[in-house]
């Protein structure tokens, strides 16, 4: 009898074990249907959808979505391309929670979270992205929406919170964008708590974008001369996720951290064991099972100190993601990554509405 579950173990796929063994949980970072039912394979519960992963999924199945953007158009005969795009991102999102509704059932609220993102051209306007956020939040049960960790963003996770939404916090990549995103979801639901509004599972997550941050880390040594091992700005987002889950363990906060991003299999692997989201993209997941990375017990194992020390010495940026005060809410809106990846989902916004126009007004 033991051998045999010996044997199972061994032949079954490095996510789903992990996914059996860990607190920690798989999510698939896209809303494609056919990925995502794939990755609930694997373990998966939860998913996420916006502008990018909306334009990819709608090319990926142009046959089913090209007469649906048509008969969205007959239906909204007033509306703009961008409209009509973001109704398919919602419907997109909505195809996606229902995949996994039995997971959020199972976890009381916990999991089964399909992430939504909110329109990257509000980020400016707090009121705006609060008014998005709650008609989001009311697509489906468990939907859960994604607001930036900007000083706009941060104003608007608070109220969203305490009107009731599901938060994920997105364009975050520092410990202090992470902390400070916590600590205003916890200022909502004590609000929600003062004013006797009904307790619930949230199921919010605080996402610390750690491949995005090291490519930053890199931009920014590569522009300022400064050499050190290649290899140690690879475990920079690692380094930055695993101090915001000892922040958030020892604060007892009630969103939990997600990895997101991937750039290296050591932002799954080095996070086992915790309490918090892992969420590669498809590929990713596929390539750590093609690749057999065994799953340890490793969220407590503190990357390696010459690694840390060489960077936080050498590299003054990485200082400044990895401090719990390395910048104030003002600054967050200029950290390079959060520029870039904010042009970069603006310019995602655009190529939707490019690709709702190519299929309403094809060249001829």
């Amino acid at each position: 009898m033991i051998s045999h579950v010996v044997e199972e173990a061994e032949s079954e796929l490095p996510l789903k074990h992990a996914a059996r063994r860990f607190p920690t949980v798989l999510w698939n970072d896209s809303a494609d249907p056919v990925e995502l039912a794939s990755s609930i394979e694997f373990g998966a519960v939860g998913a996420t959808c916006n502008p990018v992963i909306a334009v990819a999924a709608v090319k990926a199945h142009l046959d089913v979505w090209r007469p649906r953007i048509h008969e969205l158009a007959a239906l909204h005969p007033s509306a703009t391309e961008s409209e009509l795009g973001w109704l398919v991102v919602e419907e997109l999102s909505v195809q996606a929670a229902r995949l996994l509704e039995p997971a959020f059932r199972a976890s009381g609220g916990r999991d089964g979270r399909l992430s939504l993102q909110t329109d990257p051209r509000l980020h400016r306007n707090a009121a705006a992205l609060v008014a998005q956020a709650v008609r989001f939040a009311a697509l489906a049960d468990n939907i859960i929406v994604k607001i930036p960790a900007t000083s706009v963003g941060l104003v608007a996770i608070e109220e969203a919170t305490y009107r009731g939404v599901s938060i994920n916090v997105t364009v975050s990549f520092t410990v202090a964008q992470a902390v400070a995103a916590g600590e205003a979801i916890e200022r909502g639901l004590r609000r929600r708590a003062d004013d006797g509004l009904p307790e619930r599972e949230f199921g919010s997550v605080v996402t610390i974008m750690g491949g995005r941050l090291d490519d930053w880390l890199k931009s920014w040594a590569l522009k300022n001369r400064v050499l050190i091992d290649p290899g140690y700005f690879e475990w920079a987002g690692v380094a930055a996720l695993k101090r915001a889950y000892e922040v958030f363990t020892e604060r007892g906060y009630r969103s939990r951290v997600l990895s997101a991003a991937f750039r290296n299999h050591m932002q799954w692997s080095e996070l086992q064991g915790g309490d918090l989201v892992v969420s590669p993209p498809f590929d990713w997941q596929a390539r750590i099972n093609e690749n057999r990375i065994e799953a340890e017990d490793r969220i407590g194992v503190p990357v390696d100190p010459e690694i840390l020390n060489t960077l936080l010495a050498k590299v003054p940026e990485f200082r400044r993601a990895y401090e719990i005060d390395g910048m104030t809410p003002e600054e967050f809106d200029t950290f390079g990554a959060t520029v870039k990846t904010l042009r970069q989902f603006l310019e995602a916004d655009e190529q939707l509405d490019s690709l709702v126009r190519d299929v309403l007004l094809p060249t001829a």
